[in-house]
């Protein structure tokens, strides 16, 4: 099915055309129709199902027919959990709408307002915008919702899990009561069906579950390592492979700049991305490992979503996420379009139980790998070891009595 028969527009099959895409996915081949024909939309799908594509193009079509936008109005809204996730959507809406008249912005906290607040005086079409940053835009009068046509969540489960639930019911009770609603989630879990109670008016459900939670082009691999050798052991795979590009996911932020230090001490180049760095940081940082400046990019699981980078070759789990769901957005980070690609995991005994969680989520046992050639670093080097001699064996309390004559 190609998508000319979705009934998208010719300025917009143009634009699919210049980026080389020609057939739907499954979740674009049911939800444009249903948002081209203003129906109310729950989607649950996983990360690379190409969910962006299916409620951006239906939009931009919609709005293209529509009136003009008032100063600092807005006509369709998308909310998003991350800084990085709101300037990938907002590059799918610029790129597909590339021969349309349609305007759009994006807003995010971590830089300055007052540019954002220039911006939208002039109105825009189509907003993409982080929950915190839009309702300071509205508190100082710089955006107005009454003209809004449309509402998007996209990634609504990581916005629950990162505590936007209320600024979300804050922005719901500002907009108007008439309006279309797509909501976007990777799980449909009882916040998420609550939120959809409220939200959504007889909507069309589309849930797609892939046969494989994981892209069969990915190998899947899990190293066990004692936590403490771990730095250790990822530099010596970075060198003997020849690893250029790798994606690297820690559990916390200060884990993430510890295991930047280790690596840059090894000569290897690595950069942090994380929510205690600016989005100038951030912004930087995520451009100088698209463009091969930087090869090892370590990132928490929130602030990685939304880094969509073509062809990424590996991606590691330095430490396994608590949640085994997170355990495939990572990996969808690698191996797709087809292409191939490597999700590595370095587990210790610790664990053991969030390995057997995932192997059960995804319904493989991951290859248990051992790299003959790595010889972790001692705590002493060998040298001062053998100057040293073997430690002398510990008195027991008898032996020591014995020796003084005691007993």
């Amino acid at each position: 099915m190609p998508f000319s028969s979705l009934g998208l527009s010719e300025a917009i099959l143009r634009a699919l055309n210049d980026v080389g895409y020609t057939k739907p996915t499954p979740i674009q081949q049911k939800a444009i129709p249903a948002v081209l024909a203003g129906k109310d939309l729950l989607a649950v799908a996983q990360t690379g199902t190409g969910k962006t594509a299916s409620f951006v193009l239906p939009l931009l079509q919609r709005l293209a027919c529509g009136p003009k936008t008032k100063a600092n109005h807005v006509r369709a809204l998308v909310l998003t959990p991350t800084r990085e996730l709101a300037i990938q959507v907002a590059d799918s809406v610029a790129g597909y709408g590339k021969y349309l008249t349609l305007k759009s912005s994006v807003v995010y906290g971590g830089v300055k307002i007052n540019p954002q607040m220039m911006k939208l005086r002039g109105g825009t079409d189509v907003l993409v915008a982080t929950p915190g940053r839009l309702l300071d835009l509205f508190s100082k009068n710089a955006v107005k919702f009454s003209q809004i046509e449309t509402l998007i969540l996209d990634e609504a489960d990581r916005m629950l899990d990162m505590g936007f639930n209320r600024d979300i019911r804050k922005i719901l009770s500002l907009l108007p009561r008439k309006r279309q609603n797509l909501l976007f989630s990777a799980t449909f879990s009882a916040d998420i069906q609550e939120l959809t109670s409220d939200l959504l008016k007889n909507p069309l459900q589309i849930e797609i579950s892939p046969q494989q939670p994981v892209a069969t082009t990915v190998q899947q691999r899990a190293y066990e390592v004692d936590k403490e050798k771990k730095p250790a052991l990822l530099s010596h795979l970075i060198r003997s492979k020849g690893w250029q590009q790798v994606l690297v996911f820690t559990r916390s932020k200060n884990g993430a700049d510890n295991l930047v230090k280790k690596l840059l001490r090894d000569g290897i180049s690595a950069a942090a991305i994380h929510g205690d760095k600016s989005q100038a940081v951030r912004t930087a940082t995520l451009n100088a490992f698209k463009t091969d400046k930087v090869h090892i990019l370590v990132a928490t699981d929130i602030a990685a979503r939304g880094i969509d980078i073509d062809g990424l070759p590996q991606v590691v789990n330095f430490d396994l996420p608590k949640v085994s769901e997170n355990y495939i957005h990572r990996i969808g980070r690698t191996g797709r379009a087809g292409s191939e690609g490597e999700g590595i995991s370095l587990v210790s005994a610790d664990e053991v139980k969030l390995l057997a969680a995932i192997e059960s989520l995804i319904g493989q046992t991951l290859v248990r790998e051992v790299d003959a050639d790595f010889i972790p670093a001692h705590k002493v080097p060998l040298t001062r070891q053998m100057k040293r001699g073997p430690k002398k064996p510990k008195k027991t309390k008898q032996k020591k009595c014995a020796d003084k004559g005691l007993i």
